[in-house]
């Protein structure tokens, strides 16, 4: 005795055959990269928010390859300096006005030797923030070890103008501890003037 299917019974069988052939039959996930963002209390992080969390990340890496390099594990510091470079870098990527976030990469592009993207990252921080003295000190300290003595002392005169004490301080030893190794350098210039169209705003944090 041959069954027959009703009608209706056919046409949904027909259909679900249909539908599965379009989407290729395939129940893979989603790729990483539709992944839902990251969240906070229920709340999808800002742009702004995940480059805080990276820096955090990248702030941390460096504390801990100072401490490496004191320590003379200069192969653990490179990892962690190179780390903390790759998360400043991706920070910046999310918010590019985090100047903080563009020091902390000229500081680890520095300490890995990259002295091109170091000024370059220092450069765009204080492009953003002309008076953040932080980034003026390490830039000095930059140019002192490129042996651009002039330059260093042009940043040393913005920390004084900034009243950053402590930084221009810190500038200031390692302008002299340089000069007396290099003897032959050319006698100290006159103190540059800042650019009176950039305002001095409130010193910032460290790194």
């Amino acid at each position: 005795m041959r069954i027959r299917i009703p009608l209706v019974i056919a046409l949904i069988i027909s259909f679900a055959s249909s539908a599965s052939a379009n989407m290729g039959g395939s129940s893979a996930p989603e790729p990483a990269s539709t992944a839902r963002p990251e969240v906070k209390n229920g709340e999808a992080l800002t742009p702004r928010q995940q480059a805080e969390q990276l820096y955090g990340g990248a702030y941390d890496d460096i504390a801990k390859a100072g401490v490496d390099a004191a320590n003379g594990k200069d192969k653990n510091a490179q990892k962690k300096y190179r780390r903390a470079l790759d998360r400043a870098t991706e920070a910046v990527a999310m918010d590019s006005t985090y100047f903080e976030a563009w020091n902390l990469a000229g500081y680890a592009a520095r300490k890995l030797g990259d002295f091109p993207r170091s000024l370059s990252s220092y450069s765009r921080c204080l492009a953003i923030q002309p008076g953040y003295a932080a980034a003026r000190e390490y830039l000095g300290e930059a140019y002192l070890e490129l042996g651009r003595v002039r330059e260093a002392r042009e940043q040393l005169a913005w920390l004084q103008r900034l009243g950053a004490t402590d930084q221009a301080k810190a500038l200031s030893e390692r302008i002299v501890v340089w000069q007396s190794a290099h003897p032959d350098s050319l006698a100290p210039a006159p103190l540059a003037r800042p650019d009176s169209a950039a305002r001095a705003p409130a010193q910032g944090s460290g790194i």
